[in-house]
């Protein structure tokens, strides 16, 4: 295509863990290729990814067909838009071709792995940036900037009539006018495109446990996630998931109508998605008290009507134990609730800036990768901060993708005059990259930095004490200190256990003395708050 078009332009990028580049479709009516040169003409610019799950390959035979119509003129690209296209994102997987991956899907006849390289899932890497991958699509994203990002994808779960369901950013979690926008406006404008194209398109089909007809939560795209990743740059995200069970050619044809159907969008609604974008950049400026968690309120819902096959039980032939069934004999519609409300849980006083001594360069990187704006001190400095305490945090038993994730974290946080050296990094808050920082920087976050194990160097004590040694040093400091004795008594005697432990009380001393090492537990990473 870019060698028999004059619209088409592919270019070759970063590596990936399968030592294969990825490739960079740019698709323009004018042939102006360049992102400075597109925003100048004041074109909205939609990033296509195709190929993370190499299993669900809809996305990769659509988008050829669409260049294809767009460069031999079956179908025009409106003016004022940049098209991008990543034609496969999970090269290493999709190169592992099997018939026998994912046995439950329709077609085609060989598909992909899942796993990349590294047998890693790279819908769950675009925070850790543990793969090649993932660098490098975060070089391309902020290349690019998009308006709107599409990631294509094929569904599990339960069998139903639609060919198409479609999961958003969430919208609460996208906040602001943005979020709005997508609740009123995108998303329902999706609805009726596809509607006016043939296809039935209802919000993602989030339901594995139970039937769909008794409805379902709206799915929660953190950050790890493509969709949520890219909401923390104010981009309008969304995942399209075909049906496993409709025919690999359905599938396509869904996947290229739903592509049709965001470039519309977006070419009618071009000023209105630019000036949002903007207004939330500045809200998000003007913010002092900013959300990190959320929680699904299920007093409110949206209603859908929902084309779904009656289920039942049956005795399985290989259990002999009741299994579920779906008979496509018995189609229904039905009206059902989906729980689409998250409300804030916590909140943070938004800082000026972060501080992060330049000791933890991994996190460093992965900021300057996502072209975070930040400078170094020119000299040792004294700065009063913010400083977190971990209290108390959960750790997973078992990996997931190459970390045993933090979560249920407890903090406190003190005002102290912190010593920082020159070479250590200050990171403005009040810049594009705010809410990246403050859901990575923030210890609570989900998928913060700390959540993903980053940080895991605070949480093991370094230094301890010979027993025998230390207790004339602490005989000494109780005498000095005579309100730590009471506090060591009054433990004593609430607390048995501590009562017959004597390496347990003179533990109690040591951490209590200023001889304990100072950062242990506490997080590196402080706020400047003035």
């Amino acid at each position: 295509m870019d060698a028999a078009s004059p619209k088409v332009k592919m270019l070759t990028m970063g590596p990936t863990d399968a030592g294969f580049p990825l490739h960079l479709v740019l698709v323009s009516m004018d042939g102006d290729f360049s992102i400075e040169g597109s925003r100048k003409k004041n074109k909205r610019i939609i990033l296509v990814n195709n190929g993370i799950h190499p299993g669900e390959p809809d996305g990769i035979d659509a988008s050829m067909l669409l260049v294809r119509d767009i460069a031999i003129n079956k179908y025009k690209l409106p003016s004022n838009l940049l098209l991008a296209l990543i034609p496969v994102y999970n090269i290493g997987g999709c190169l592992n071709r099997s018939p026998n991956y994912r046995v439950d899907q329709d077609g085609p006849v060989e598909k992909g792995f899942r796993g990349n390289s590294q047998n890693l899932d790279l819908n769950r890497d675009f925070i850790k940036c543990d793969s090649k991958d993932s660098r490098s699509f975060a070089e391309i994203f902020h290349m690019l900037d998009p308006d709107v990002f599409v990631d294509n994808h094929v569904s599990n779960g339960a069998d139903y009539q639609h060919i198409m369901t479609l999961l958003v950013s969430q919208h609460n979690k996208l906040g602001g006018s943005m979020g709005q926008f997508m609740n009123k406006d995108f998303e329902p404008g999706l609805l009726k495109l596809m509607k006016e194209k043939g296809y039935d398109l209802v919000p993602y089909v989030n339901s594995f446990a139970d039937t769909p007809e008794s409805g379902w939560s709206e799915y929660w795209d953190g950050p790890r996630y493509s969709s949520g990743y890219a909401t923390l740059w104010n981009t309008f995200a969304f995942v399209p998931e075909t049906h496993m069970l409709k025919t690999y050619e359905q599938r396509v044809k869904s996947t290229y109508a739903l592509m049709q159907c965001f470039i519309e969008f977006t070419s009618k609604y071009s000023e209105a998605i630019k000036g949002l974008r903007m207004a939330q950049l500045i809200e998000q400026m003007k913010a002092t008290d900013i959300p990190i968690s959320w929680t699904l309120d299920r007093t409110k819902y949206a209603e859908v009507t929902y084309k779904g096959y009656q289920s039942g039980r049956k005795n399985s032939e290989i259990s002999g134990l009741p299994r579920l069934y779906y008979d496509r004999t018995k189609p229904f519609e039905k009206q059902v609730k989906i729980y689409n409300h998250y409300e804030p849980k916590t909140w943070i006083k938004k800082p000026k800036a972060y501080i992060i001594p330049q000791g933890w360069w991994k996190v460093i990187d992965l900021l300057k990768l996502n072209k975070v704006e930040m400078h170094q001190l020119t000299k040792d400095s004294t700065i009063e901060v913010e400083v977190y305490r971990i209290d108390d945090y959960k750790t997973s038993a078992r990996q997931y993708e190459m970390h045993h994730l933090n979560s249920d974290v407890k903090i406190s946080s003190t005002i102290q005059k912190r010593q920082f050296r020159k070479g250590d990094y200050i990171i403005p808050v009040d810049q594009a990259a705010a809410r990246f920082l403050i859901e990575t920087l923030e210890p609570q976050a989900e998928d913060s930095y700390f959540a993903w194990n980053f940080f895991d160097g605070i949480l093991g004590q370094k230094e301890g004490v010979s027993d025998y040694v230390f207790e004339e040093t602490a005989v000494a400091y109780l005498k000095e200190h005579p309100e730590l004795k009471s506090k060591l008594e009054e433990r004593k005697a609430s607390d048995t256990s501590f009562a017959k432990n004597g390496r347990a009380q003179l533990n109690f001393v040591y951490q209590n003395s200023p001889y304990f090492e100072p950062d242990y537990l506490r997080y590196p990473v402080c706020k400047n708050l003035k």
